[in-house]
């Protein structure tokens, strides 16, 4: 079936979602935020929900800052999107569940009181007190500040009882798809890898969470966890432990990452690329690449940040993406 042939989407699942599932989306300290690009590839970016969410509503809620604009920019313009909650490293779930939540996001604020109080009591739990006097005042403003909600109407959320994606999963709200997504054409600048594809492998083979996306049937973005068996000069040939990955050729997301206590000592390697699985087993092009990292420590990790965000602030209002998200 075709994205196009849903035509109406199905109400929010509201409570309708396990207590096992819930507590991993509100005990995880970082999750992945998947969203659809415009050529119809994904985007895989780690990020952190504090565990904000309203199951009576449902709804899960996280926070940007405006600095972040192009991410902003493509959700606004395609509202499906996924957090997967794969990682237990340093929060408050227990337990080897892999939830996906799939819903449509909206942006900005619908009552500024509650959700900050909301936002701000997640954060706290979370990471502790923000960093505050004057010098921190000014250095964090557009980290801490200027920052935006992206609330999720949840419609589906599935959760596997193990991290790999391992066994018949349970699924609340929507059905997952009976049939797999159609194939894409090739981009017109060619499917061959456009970064080093075998330092790209070796880079992301170090780290413990690797992620792919890609558009399913339905226009939500389908996340799945995979290795890296093997890279060379043509791609990365990748493991996929459910076999979840559709058969044909399509843009896809890739990202690994590893993080620290508050999600400092931040590891991340994201791509966009072309996924092709067939009979000799699932190949990557990797076509774009950002790497990121943060030093150990809380305070390292705050200058950091604080020094991205002013960048990303400057470099948001010199292209006008800024303006496009507010």
């Amino acid at each position: 079936m075709s994205a196009a042939a849903l035509d109406v989407a199905p109400p929010p699942v509201g409570a309708g979602w396990s207590e096992e599932a819930d507590a991993i989306i509100g005990g995880d300290l970082a999750t992945a935020l998947a969203y659809v690009t415009p050529a119809g590839g994904v985007v895989v970016a780690p990020i952190t929900t504090s565990g904000v969410r309203d199951r009576e509503a449902g709804t899960v809620t996280f926070t940007t800052s405006l600095a972040f604009a192009k991410k902003l920019e493509r959700i606004r313009r395609a509202d499906q999107v996924a957090l997967a909650f794969h990682a237990r490293d340093h929060g408050f779930a227990e337990g080897p569940g892999f939830v996906l939540v799939q819903g449509r996001a909206t942006i900005g604020w619908s009552d500024r009181a509650a959700q900050g109080k909301a936002l701000y009591k997640g954060m706290l739990r979370f990471f502790g007190a923000p960093k505050s006097g004057r010098f921190w005042d000014w250095w964090m403003r557009e980290y801490y500040v200027k920052r935006v909600p992206v609330t999720i109407a949840v419609e589906r959320v599935t959760l596997w009882p193990d991290p790999s994606c391992g066994g018949a999963p349970v699924v609340h709200g929507a059905p997952l798809p009976a049939a797999a997504p159609d194939e894409q054409a090739a981009p017109k600048g060619g499917v061959a890898p456009r970064v080093p594809a075998r330092r790209a492998g070796a880079r992301l083979g170090k780290l413990p969470h690797l992620l792919l996306g890609w558009v399913d049937a339905d226009g939500f973005p389908m996340v799945a966890p995979v290795t890296v068996d093997a890279a060379d000069s043509d791609g990365l040939m990748l493991g996929d432990p459910t076999g979840s990955a559709p058969a044909g050729a399509r843009r896809a997301g890739l990202v690994g990452h590893r993080f620290g206590p508050g999600l400092t000592a931040l590891r991340v390697q994201q791509h966009t690329g072309w996924l092709e699985v067939g009979d000799a087993g699932i190949r990557y092009a990797p076509h774009t690449q950002q790497r990121y990292r943060t030093p150990r420590g809380a305070i390292p990790t705050a200058l950091v940040n604080g020094g991205q965000a002013k960048r990303g602030m400057r470099r948001a209002r010199r292209d006008g993406t800024l303006e496009a998200t507010r």
